[in-house]
C-alpha cells in the first residue's frame, strides 16, 4: 500500500484493527506452539485472521446490519467515515487476510489448506451463514429454539475461533481433532459470556452499545436458559474445552486460561 496511506480506505483499515482482544490471533499463535511452529510462520497466519475478523466487524455495524456507531470504544468505521468506505474498507481487510495466507514462509499444500479452510469458515458454510441466520432471526414470527441459537453461533462466532484453534494443528500437519474439540466449547461458552455481558455488563467498559439483544427481543442463551443457568453452561464448556486438551498435557495451560479468561471478560 506504499504511496496510498492517506486514502480514507487505507487509513480505515489501520483504524478498523487497531485494539480488541487479539483472541483469534493467540489461538493460531498458540496451537502452532503446540506443534512446535516457529512465531515467525505463525503470526502470518495470526495477522490474517485478525484483518478476516476485523473486516466482519466492520460490516457487521454498518446501518444495514446491526447498526452500530460504537465498537472497542471508538465510533465504527461508517460513522467516522461514511458507509462506503466502511464497505471498501472491509473488502480490502477480506482480501488482505488471503495475500497474507498465500504468502506465508510454509509448503504450499500447508497455506493452500489454510486458505481454503479460512474461505469455508468465513463464507456461506460458516461467518456470513450465520450472520444471514441473525438477520433472519430478527424478522422471525417465532423466537429460535436453544439449538437453533447454537447452530447459529456455531456458524457466526464460532467458525473462526475453530479455524483459529485449528491452524496450528494445520501448519504442524497434526491431527485437529483435540484442537477442534477444544474450540467448538470455547465458541460456544465466548457466545454465552457475550450474552451474558449484553445484559450485565457496562457500557463503557466494554466499548459498545449493550441491551441491543432485549431490546430486538431476540432470543438468546440468557432468555432461553436464565442467566444463572447461562452462567452455569458457560462454566461447564470451560470444563470441557480444558478436556479436550488433555493429548497436551502441561504445554497447553495458556490455552487452558484462555478458556478461563472468555468467561470471566468484561468486554
Amino acid at each position: 500500500m506504499a504511496g496510498y496511506g492517506d486514502l480514507p480506505v487505507v487509513e480505515g483499515m489501520r483504524y478498523a484493527c487497531n485494539g480488541g482482544k487479539r483472541l483469534r490471533a493467540f489461538l493460531v499463535m498458540e496451537s502452532a506452539r503446540l506443534h512446535d511452529v516457529p512465531d515467525a510462520v505463525s503470526v502470518q497466519a495470526a495477522a490474517a485472521i485478525e484483518a478476516l475478523h476485523a473486516y466482519s466487524l466492520v460490516h457487521d455495524d454498518l446501518p444495514c446490519m446491526d447498526d452500530d456507531d460504537l465498537r472497542r470504544g471508538q465510533p465504527t468505521v461508517h460513522v467516522k467515515w461514511d458507509d462506503a468506505t466502511a464497505v471498501l474498507v472491509g473488502d480490502a481487510l477480506q482480501t488482505m487476510a488471503f495475500d497474507l495466507l498465500a504468502g506465508m514462509e510454509a509448503e504450499a499444500d500447508v497455506r493452500i489448506s489454510l486458505v481454503s479452510s479460512l474461505a469455508k469458515a468465513s463464507g456461506a458454510q460458516g461467518m456470513v451463514l450465520g450472520q444471514a441466520q441473525d438477520i433472519a432471526a430478527e424478522t422471525a414470527q417465532v423466537p429460535l429454539t436453544l439449538d437453533q441459537i447454537m447452530e447459529l453461533q456455531r456458524n457466526k462466532t464460532g467458525a473462526l475461533i475453530r479455524w483459529s484453534a485449528e491452524a496450528g494443528a494445520v501448519m504442524g500437519r497434526a491431527d485437529i481433532a483435540p484442537l477442534r474439540a477444544y474450540a467448538q466449547a470455547l465458541g460456544l461458552a465466548f457466545q454465552i459470556a457475550d450474552d451474558i455481558l449484553d445484559v450485565e455488563g457496562d457500557a463503557q467498559t466494554a466499548g459498545k452499545r449493550l441491551q441491543k439483544d432485549a431490546e430486538a427481543g431476540k432470543a438468546t442463551f440468557v432468555s432461553l436458559l436464565g442467566l444463572d443457568a447461562a452462567k452455569a453452561r458457560a462454566q461447564d464448556l470451560v470444563k470441557e474445552a480444558d478436556a479436550a486438551l488433555s493429548p497436551y498435557g502441561g504445554r497447553a495451560e495458556n490455552l487452558r486460561e484462555a478458556a478461563r479468561f472468555v468467561i470471566s471478560r468484561d468486554k
